[in-house]
């Protein structure tokens, strides 16, 4: 007979132990020990073969878990009920449709295009098909067509390194250019106005440990039939030193063909923009003339223009935001003209302008989406009704020149659709893109939205999404996801695959905890740096509400959350262990402190501080997963994830914690670390997705005591019985 013991499979293989080799640093006066650093060195042959061996061994007991291949099978037969999915839409002005395309044969999208909403449709990329090369899966990012869609350009890149090459394909004859040009950073093509040259910015590696990978970044621009060993270096912070560029921001240049002006945007994770403006013609001089419009101190997100004006969303003096307009011959970002001011009880997201005036969305505590339209000269505002209540609303339009609008809108139980807004009618006209799925298993769930008394008094939002009818007896698994992070918020989503951990009886549920941008910038500010801890403390008072009201317990709770996400999970589990039997960091920033010194870490100093600031130092130190770990605690069971061709999140982040926590809890409770070869910050190919996700949920299912879940495959003789 094969036994459980606390939750524990016993096997013939043994889980690789790190060796302690303990590094002393001192910051401030402070020393720290940190007796896995020799990890970062993943080129090591021992480190390698310690992630080699965590991941075989993580990949044994995960495979063993009853009930995960039925879960993964339950995934592929939802997926296989729409015959097709459409993302990454770009609409040209003369109306041609571009996109990438997945039916559920298809492990990523394919490249599509079509005249018009009812055009035929005429495939123009597969990237299966793309270099054939074993165990490589390539996958098409970006889609930038040129202004009369003769061409398009798209980066394709290989298990989910983000390390792009940019292609160009005719559209006429649908065959590829000779262009391929990489290392590539996936956002940054723009087509120039002479329609046959773009700018882009290049990685200065492919190599993901490459701590010199994205410094001092380069814009380069080509012409079509060029070679691009000799593109133009046209930018970077080095060429233009009086502009003042740090070495970690990243230059991203595009044409604005309605200003008739080139800008430069100085990326970082900062959600307030720093921009430059030079005249088009400036490329193709020796030296461009660049100004600096706006600095970031204008707390600025987001510039459209036309030929006469900027229009901007702002947060100064307006946490919830507004929108401001400015002259284009002599802007005043300061004192610009209010269009649409902030509203009190509502975010404002997003906004576009079309020639009918004004579209904008705003949502109510993260979860109630509204659009509104104002018209060109401001006199009329208006609230549209929505063909339903929606938790997500996004706009598009063909630009300023075109009347068209289109509002895709969402929900935690209704699937996304795409409707044209007829503004003469008022009316909306159905059009979406991707065929239309049934799922009545999920017609009997509510979705609930409360607010939550945190440690110190502040009202904190929570989603909850359940079957009708469900029985409160702490008994039910719960799912409790959060995020919190770079004002970005959880907005309503519809997935199958997330609801279906409600099929087995579970209950799913999303914290909107500061430092996400749920109740606006202040929500944001309000777990960043030194205030962090209200992040984590807030998806503690969560937890604690879920239980005291009975929709579950701590031996039934799983708590989950991935990359910036990893601080969330990572602090509540060493703050609260006792609160959760199960902690999910997937991709996760888990060492804080060290964050800086990997390859993306510069570029997330304004989000999360600097060891070389004393105060900042302190808020690492206190954020940091890793450093909090303590000897003896027992910790809950706990599934890392980490992929090594991760760009974003290097695998030595949840490696260290990984290898202290499996060395340190007190408990029996595994501590799995899932090592994925073949993907990065995550999977963009299907099947990899579902694997990924079945392990996530039957792990926790298994932990948190669900029958169906806990009996063992009996595979092989490796199982001790």
């Amino acid at each position: 007979m094969i036994m459980l013991a606390c939750h524990a499979i016993v096997l013939a293989q043994t889980q690789p132990v790190a060796p302690v080799k303990v590094v002393t640093d001192e910051y401030f006066g402070v020393k720290i020990d940190d007796p896995y650093q020799y990890l970062e060195d993943m080129k090591d042959p021992g480190v390698e073969q310690w992630f080699k061996g965590q991941g075989d061994y993580s990949r044994t007991v995960l495979d063993r878990i009853n009930g995960r291949d039925e879960l993964i099978a339950k995934f592929k037969e939802l997926d296989s009920r729409s015959s097709s999915r459409i993302f990454n839409l770009n609409i040209t002005e003369n109306d041609f449709y571009f996109y990438a395309k997945m039916t559920p044969e298809d492990e990523t999208g394919k490249l599509f295009m079509r005249k018009g909403f009812e055009g035929e449709e005429h495939l123009l990329f597969d990237p299966s098909n793309y270099r054939n090369e074993d165990k490589v899966q390539y996958t098409i990012g970006s889609i930038v067509p040129n202004i009369d869609g003769s061409l398009v350009g798209f980066t394709v890149a290989a298990n989910g390194s983000e390390s792009s090459s940019i292609l160009v394909i005719n559209v006429e004859d649908k065959k590829l250019l000779k262009e391929e040009i990489k290392p590539c950073w996936d956002f940054s093509m723009s087509w120039q106005k002479d329609n046959k040259s773009f700018t882009y910015g290049k990685l200065n590696s492919d190599d993901v440990t490459d701590n010199d990978r994205q410094l001092d970044t380069k814009v380069y621009l080509h012409r079509l039939g060029d070679d691009p060993v000799k593109d133009k270096v046209v930018f970077s912070g080095k060429m233009f030193p009086e502009l003042g560029m740090t070495s970690e921001e990243i230059p991203v240049l595009f044409y604005d063909k309605d200003s008739d002006k080139i800008f430069c945007y100085a990326e970082t994770v900062d959600r307030n923009s720093k921009i430059y403006m030079a005249d088009t013609d400036d490329l193709n001089s020796d030296r461009s003339k660049w100004i600096q419009i706006v600095s970031r101190k204008d707390h600025i997100e987001g510039l459209y223009t036309d030929a006469n004006n900027f229009y901007f969303k702002t947060s100064e003096d307006a946490p919830n935001y507004k929108i401001l307009k400015t002259p284009l011959d002599a802007p005043n970002f300061k004192n610009g003209e209010v269009l649409i001011a902030e509203n009190s009880d509502e975010v404002l997201q997003s906004f576009v302008i079309t020639k009918k005036g004004f579209y904008y969305t705003r949502i109510k505590n993260g979860i109630e989406a509204k659009v509104y339209h104002m018209s060109t000269d401001a006199e009329t505002k208006k609230e549209l009704k929505l063909p339903f209540t929606s938790g997500r609303a996004s706009i598009s339009t063909k630009g300023i020149n075109h009347d068209d609008l289109w509002v895709s809108i969402s929900g935690w139980t209704n699937d996304n659709r795409r409707f044209k807004y007829l503004v003469d009618r008022d009316k909306f006209k159905l059009e979406t893109m991707s065929s239309i799925a049934e799922y009545p298993e999920f017609d009997d769930l509510v979705a609930e939205e409360v607010m939550v008394s945190s440690h110190d008094g502040v009202k904190v939002p929570l989603s909850l999404v359940y079957k009708k009818g469900m029985k409160k007896d702490g008994q039910a698994p719960l799912m409790l996801y959060g995020y919190g992070s770079y004002g970005i918020s959880i907005n309503p989503f519809f997935s199958p695959m997330f609801l279906t951990w409600i099929s087995e009886g579970g209950i799913l549920a999303i914290a909107h905890v500061r430092g996400g941008g749920e109740l606006g910038e202040s929500w944001h500010m309000a777990g960043f740096k030194e205030t962090k801890p209200n992040t984590w403390k807030d998806f503690i008072a969560c937890a604690e509400y879920l239980h005291e009201e009975k929709f579950s317990s701590p031996e039934k709770t799983a708590i989950f959350g991935g990359s910036a996400g990893g601080i969330l999970i990572g602090r509540a589990m060493t703050d609260r262990p006792d609160l959760f039997a199960v902690a999910i960091p997937a991709v996760g920033v888990m060492n804080a402190l060290r964050t800086e010194l990997e390859p993306n870490g510069p570029v997330n100093v304004p989000e999360f501080g600097s060891f070389k600031i004393e105060s900042e130092f302190k808020a690492l130190v206190e954020m940091d997963a890793y450093l909090n770990l303590k000897q003896g605690v027992k910790y809950p069971s706990t599934l890392i994830t980490a992929g090594i061709n991760d760009p974003r999140v290097i695998a030595w982040q949840p490696g260290k914690f990984a290898a202290r926590l499996q060395a340190v809890t007190g408990s029996d409770n595994p501590v799995l670390f899932r090592v994925d070869y073949d993907s990065g910050h995550g999977s963009d190919a299907k099947t990899k997705t579902f694997a990924e996700f079945g392990d996530i949920f039957s792990f926790s299912l298994w932990q948190t005591g669900h029958p169906d879940y806990q009996a063992i495959k009996k595979t092989d003789k490796k199982v001790a019985e």
